[in-house]
């Protein structure tokens, strides 16, 4: 028999803020936010301590639709402290498969409020990822778009967004995105590049590496060092 139950979003709210606040530790809180280089309020509820909130949100309150999730994600990202917002993307994730095309919109809002990499990088391989695994003809064009935006936040998920499809990559469109961006000095932007390539470098390191080696002068140090590291470990020569 199913554990699920028919919930509110209120109902999400209350369980989530009352779990938070009784794992909450103050003393954690100033260094968890100093690590964050953020003002934004913490808990003090460190990822070991918020896992089980999130199993217990998969076990019991499953969203009954698209609109229920997007409005849960939207009112747990609101609340105050920076655990509410991880267990936003926490539950954004956990039920992805109610995601559709549309709902690249609340995404991008949510990346371009959060502008950091915490926040960032589980959306961008996460949930913008699944959506572009599962509808590529869609969200190919905006990714592509995405990679030339104004804020490096957005650019940095667009390079990141095929970061977990493995042999699934469209590795032409990862391979230009690289290029697009290889002049960037922006790090969170030249860490990404080299991000992409080491991840993409487990399924199908023949290709990663004839990229590094024929753009070596074009990428910056740091997206090389990065994109190179498992084809290295693995004896090649770069």
């Amino acid at each position: 028999m199913s554990t699920q139950k028919a919930a509110t979003t209120s109902d999400i709210i209350k369980f989530v803020t009352a779990q938070l606040e009784q794992a909450a530790d103050p003393s954690k809180a100033p260094e968890m936010a100093a690590y964050m280089k953020t003002d934004m309020p913490f808990y003090g509820v460190q990822k070991p301590d918020r896992e089980p909130i999130l199993r217990a949100i998969k076990k019991v309150y499953r969203p009954k639709d698209r609109r229920e999730y997007e409005a849960t994600i939207r009112q747990l990202w609101n609340l105050h402290h920076r655990e509410e917002k991880y267990i936003a993307l926490g539950y954004a994730t956990i039920f992805v498969d109610l995601a559709a095309p549309g709902t690249l919109d609340l995404f991008e809002e949510l990346v371009r409020d959060g502008a950091w990499w915490d926040f960032v990088d589980v959306i961008a391989s996460h949930l913008v990822g699944h959506l572009l695994k599962s509808h590529r003809a869609e969200i190919s064009p905006i990714m592509d778009v995405w990679v030339d935006d104004e804020d490096v936040w957005i650019r940095r998920t667009a390079i990141l967004s095929q970061l977990k499809h493995k042999k699934n990559t469209d590795s032409k469109r990862l391979f230009s995105y690289c290029l697009k961006r290889a002049d960037e000095k922006e790090f969170f932007i030249r860490k990404a590049i080299g991000w992409a390539l080491r991840e993409y470098s487990y399924a199908n390191p023949e290709a990663v590496h004839r990229f590094i080696v024929k753009n070596k002068d074009r990428l910056s140090g740091l997206s090389v060092r990065e994109g190179a590291k498992q084809l290295v470990k693995a004896g090649w020569t770069v």
